[in-house]
This record gives structure tokens, C-alpha cells and sequence, in this order.
């Protein structure tokens, strides 16, 4: 897979060599989004040995990007682009800001090829159900009010907190990426990764592969579709891993999820696991979302999601992890690019392998979203 994989990439570097000469101009896009949250909160629990957590009261969270997307389209057909998003209001990307850098090579008949620092086939094909807040909970958004990651740690990217997996947690890792042309609504896409080191600057020969997981392989299978009034989408990831650890299987995660929409009512479930490899089961971890969503007539879209997931650790000092998530939201637009949400959210959080250490938080938040 890893040959066809640079076979692909090579024939695609081949057909940018041999193109004639455009007089084409490269189409300068930009973009982006801040999403601005305020919550009234009411937190307990023992988040970690020795804190006792009694939290309550308003708190501020603001999360975006700036998203720089420049491209051109050369007289054979074949678009050239570049996407890089930069962190408008943290570092989340790293000392440098810098999230996600990867270029794009793309036609109606070639299908698309990504090269760089992104997230896997796997996980951009993955389908779950609506949400109908930005701080949802089929991810770790909502751990910035209420820090459910000091009981669960080591889960971002995982089916513990979300069905939207990696390989043992990887995220925006250099790698080769190839979308076939939509089907009829079907498109499949596969993955390699030479490591599971963040390095969005550097080539993995500088990364020592025995102590870091490596040759990295992800398919995903999207379809979508409309049926009359009815909207059909499913998705389905596998990917696996060489392990770095002696005596470690190679770590795996599969998921699958779907949703469908009528009248204005979207229904949508998901399931993942992921396992880690590591000796007697420790880290294996699963998770569901069950959600559903009604657009009304108007400005409002109403909806109720749920997420539950599971750490199963059997080994020595290992400990069985769990995960709930409800969350009661709606959503208005106010125009162009403009929302205003509001949300009842309740997590619990419990290290079951640890006497005492659980986290119980409800949260009654707004946000006013910006997307341009």
C-alpha cells in the first residue's frame, strides 16, 4: 500500500511536470472562524489526587482560525492549492501557531491528493449524528468548561470521548493522502504516515521510529446522497499502526456512523474503537453518539445529543475509565456567516480504577459563532 501510495503521488507530481504552461492566476482565498462561548457552570468531583474540584460561576472560552486557502486551476484541468490554518487566538498548533499545512492536487477526474500536516482518510470520512453547537460533545470541545481530561487521560482523538478517531491518538501528522472521484455519492480515500510525531516542518528520517509510532495506515468510505426529500450520509474508517514497544500489538481503530434527514428532522449514530496495543488490553478504549436534530421553520434549529465511551485497562495498575455526555442545544441564525447557540450540557467522568477520582460538571452556556 505504502508503494501504490508514492506510485500515486509520483504520477501526480509526473502530470504537474508535463502541463503546459497557464495563463491561469492563482485565486488568493481566505477565511475563517471565532467562536466565542460564555457559561455559567457547576463543577465537583476529584479531578486529580489531592484537588478537590468545586467550581461554579461564568466562564470565557474563544476558539478560532484564520484559514488561508490560495489556488489555481491550470489549462489542463488540474487545480494546484495550498491550505494552511493558523490559530487566530492560541497555540494549539504548536510555538508557532500553526495548526494544520498541507497542499492539495485535484480534478473531476483524477480525484484529490493531500500532502502534509492533516488529519487521516479515516477520520475526515467518519459520519455521526447532528449537533447543533459548536462546543459539541463527539469531541473533547466541551473539556474547556468542564476538564473531564484530568480523569481521562490521553483520549484526544480517541473513542473513549469521540467516534472522530486516529491511530492511537495521532492528529495532523505529515502524510499522503488519496480521494478517489465521487461515485454516485461514494468516495473512498487512503492514508499513509511514515510517523505519529507531530512534525509539520520536518521529514520523519529526523524521528527515531523505535520509540514512535510509525508507518501509519488509514481507508475511509464515505457515501452521500438524496433520495427525493431524504438525505442519506454513511461512513466507515479502519486504520492500524507499527507499535514502538516491545511486546505491544500494533495498534488499530475502526468506526463506523451514519445519518439521515427529512421534513427537517436529522437522526445519526456512530461507534469506534480504538486499540492501543499495549500488553493486557490497557488503553483499548470504545464509544457511541446518538443524535438528533429538528430545522425549524424559520431561524432556529433545535437538538439532543448523547455520548458514551469506555477505557478498559487490564494489567497492572491499568483502570477502567468512563465517559457520558448529554447535551440539550439550539441554534439561530442571525445572518451571513453569523449564529447564536445556546446549550445544557452535563459530563461525568470516572477513573473507577482509583477510589474517588470522578468529575460530575453541568454547564448552561451561549456562544455567538462568526464563520467567514
Amino acid at each position: 500500500m505504502k508503494k501504490q501510495l508514492l506510485c500515486t503521488s509520483a504520477i501526480a507530481l509526473g502530470v504537474a511536470a508535463a502541463a503546459p504552461a497557464s495563463a491561469a492566476e492563482w485565486n488568493l482565498d481566505w477565511g475563517g472562524f471565532v467562536n466565542t462561548h460564555l457559561a455559567i457552570g457547576d463543577l465537583s468531583g476529584l479531578a486529580t489526587t489531592g484537588l478537590d474540584l468545586d467550581g461554579e460561576g461564568l466562564d470565557i472560552h474563544q476558539t478560532g482560525e484564520i484559514i488561508f486557502t490560495p489556488s489555481i486551476t491550470l489549462d489542463n484541468g488540474m487545480t494546484f492549492g495550498f491550505q494552511v490554518q493558523m490559530e487566530a487566538l492560541n497555540a494549539a498548533g504548536g510555538a508557532d501557531g500553526i495548526d494544520e499545512a498541507y497542499i492539495t492536487i485535484s480534478s473531476d477526474t483524477f480525484g484529490q491528493l493531500d500532502i502534509g500536516a492533516e488529519n487521516s482518510a479515516g477520520y475526515k470520512s467518519m459520519v455521526a449524528g447532528p449537533s447543533t453547537t459548536s462546543m459539541f460533545i463527539n469531541s473533547p470541545s466541551i473539556s474547556a468548561f468542564i476538564p473531564f481530561s484530568a480523569v481521562l487521560p490521553g483520549n484526544f482523538r480517541q473513542a473513549a470521548i469521540s467516534s472522530y478517531t486516529e491511530v492511537a491518538g495521532n492528529n495532523d501528522v505529515q502524510r499522503i493522502t488519496y480521494y478517489t472521484p465521487s461515485f454516485n455519492g461514494l468516495t473512498v480515500g487512503v492514508s499513509y504516515a511514515p510517523t505519529g510525531a507531530t512534525n509539520a516542518t520536518t521529514g520523519s528520517f529526523g524521528v527515531d521510529k523505535n520509540v514512535t509510532l510509525s508507518d501509519i495506515f488509514d481507508i475511509g468510505v464515505n457515501y452521500s446522497q438524496s433520495f427525493g426529500t431524504t438525505d442519506v450520509s454513511f461512513g466507515a474508517r479502519w486504520g492500524t499502526g507499527d507499535t514502538a514497544t516491545a511486546g505491544n500489538s500494533d495498534p488499530e481503530t475502526w468506526g463506523v456512523g451514519f445519518q439521515v434527514g427529512f421534513n427537517g428532522i436529522s437522526f445519526g449514530a456512530s461507534y469506534a474503537e480504538n486499540d492501543n496495543g499495549v500488553a493486557a488490553g490497557v488503553g483499548d478504549q470504545e464509544g457511541y453518539s446518538i443524535g438528533i436534530a429538528y430545522d425549524a421553520p424559520g431561524p432556529w434549529t433545535f437538538g439532543l445529543e448523547t455520548y458514551f465511551g469506555e477505557y478498559t485497562g487490564t494489567g497492572t495498575g491499568a483502570a477502567d475509565e468512563e465517559y457520558e455526555a448529554y447535551q440539550l442545544g439550539a441554534s439561530r441564525s442571525l445572518g451571513s456567516g453569523v449564529t447564536w447557540q445556546v446549550h445544557l450540557t452535563y459530563v461525568e467522568a470516572d477513573d473507577e480504577g482509583t477510589a474517588g477520582t470522578d468529575l460530575e460538571g453541568t454547564v448552561l452556556g451561549t456562544a455567538i459563532n462568526l464563520s467567514f
